[in-house]
């Protein structure tokens, strides 16, 4: 504890805020060992892309209904409870992926819901539970922290699951790492007994904030940005893992793969949290966009194993450039909309919305060129289509421009349109 109070600034660090840091670290653990090798599971049980497609469909159909009945809850009930049913859900998926063993392929509208609703309870909770835990003084220390070990476990996990899974013959490796991944979440289920109630109020008025774009332009644009995110990362979040493993034919492979780019990645993100100041947002985004999309002819002209190494190294070094600043104009964006501290879960809420229908159009698009052209040259022109949503970003949030002073707050009864820079939020 008091290495921690000197790293923290601290005399005493709140037990709560020790016990978020420990379920963060046993969620992030237990994806990052098991989450990458589900779609290859699948897709050595079925050989379908049209499988993989409908599993990822019903991840981000359920995950924003999800998100909606959380936010609701979180103001009626304990988000301790909402965040425990949460990890109940993704220990519920694994244990389901372990009892139907070979025939997860029947059963996968079911595991996508079950997985999806996990994601959905999980971070409404966690998300809300961030702010109420953390003050000012330890926030950066959680945030960083937390960082850390998300980006260890992205390190550790993939390139531990894929020897493992090497290592043993037949599927026996990848109940394992299920197996494995089902006792962290259940630890995580039973450390969360130990964090204190936090009883909710408050009415939840999502219809409400959802309007707010009649009157707030900054927070209609962040909306169109996060769609446009969606769009390229609904269908990226699991062709390129499918596509690394049917190039190598290894689960070794593709655990080094994820190696490669988490490590690159943390190194980025550490540079990129001391270089990129407030006034450079919009180039950050807009450089940071365009080699995130040059990065895809790599995959687009000559698949192999090492396009595909330099690929994750392209995007493993640009993701935090624009992430970063995007991620922290959100949610400036959100902070000073229109009642902004009640409506905190709500802005949550609707981001997610407009982020996963990104997705679902994405992953629509990817089952409808599978239909249509069945063949690998359709589906790297698909890429460079939805691959232009992260460019896209840049074009949706370049109107923005909040200053340190423009923290007035818009009325949302006032629907006149406000000029560039008076009106905005903070997420």
């Amino acid at each position: 504890m008091s290495v921690l109070s000197k790293i923290t600034g601290e005399e005493k660090v709140p037990k709560d805020l020790l016990l978020l840091l420990l379920i963060g670290g046993l969620y992030y653990l237990s994806i990052a060992l098991s989450n990458t090798f589900v779609n290859v599971y699948i897709w050595k049980q079925s050989k379908s892309f049209t499988d993989i497609g409908l599993y990822n469909l019903m991840i981000v159909l359920f995950q924003p209904l999800t998100f909606i009945l959380a936010g609701r809850w979180a103001k009626k009930i304990d988000r301790v409870i909402v965040m425990r049913l949460g990890v109940t859900s993704l220990a519920v998926f694994f244990i389901t992926v372990l009892l139907l063993g070979s025939h997860a392929k029947q059963f996968l509208l079911l595991l996508g819901a079950l997985i999806g609703i996990g994601f959905g309870f999980y971070w409404l909770a966690f998300n809300v539970l961030t702010f109420e835990i953390t003050e000012p003084e330890t926030r950066d220390f959680f945030n960083g922290f937390l960082g850390l070990l998300s980006s260890l476990a992205g390190m550790i996990g993939p390139i531990t699951a894929g020897w493992i899974i090497s290592s043993m013959i037949d599927e026996i490796g990848y109940k394992v790492i299920f197996a494995i991944s089902l006792i962290l979440f259940t630890c995580a289920v039973v450390t969360s007994f130990f964090l204190k109630r936090r009883h909710a109020k408050g009415d939840f008025q999502i219809k409400r904030i959802m309007a707010e774009r009649k009157y707030n332009n900054d927070w209609k644009n962040i909306l169109h940005a996060h769609f446009f995110q969606g769009c390229r990362e609904g269908t990226f979040s699991f062709i390129i893992v499918i596509w690394v493993f049917i190039t190598t034919k290894s689960e070794m492979s593709l655990g080094t793969f994820s190696f490669v780019e988490s490590a690159v990645m943390l190194v980025s993100y550490y540079l990129v949290s001391r270089v990129i100041k407030p006034n450079r947002r919009g180039l950050a985004i807009l450089y940071s966009g365009i080699v995130l999309y040059a990065a895809i002819f790599l995959l687009v002209f000559h698949l192999d194993f090492k396009n595909l190494i330099i690929y994750a190294i392209l995007i493993a070094l640009a993701y935090p450039i624009l992430i970063v600043p995007y991620g922290s104009l959100t949610y400036d964006v959100i902070g000073r909309g229109w009642k902004s501290k009640l409506m905190r879960i709500e802005y949550v809420v609707v981001r997610e919305i407009f982020y996963n229908s990104g997705r679902a159009v994405s992953i629509l698009l990817f089952l409808l060129t599978v239909l249509l052209f069945n063949d690998k040259q359709g589906l790297r022109f698909l890429l460079l289509i939805i691959g232009l949503g992260h460019p896209m970003v840049y074009f949706c949030i370049r109107h923005i421009n909040l200053t340190k002073d423009s923290s007035k707050q818009i009325s949302a009864e006032s629907p006149k349109k406000m000029p560039d820079g008076e009106s905005g939020s903070t997420v």
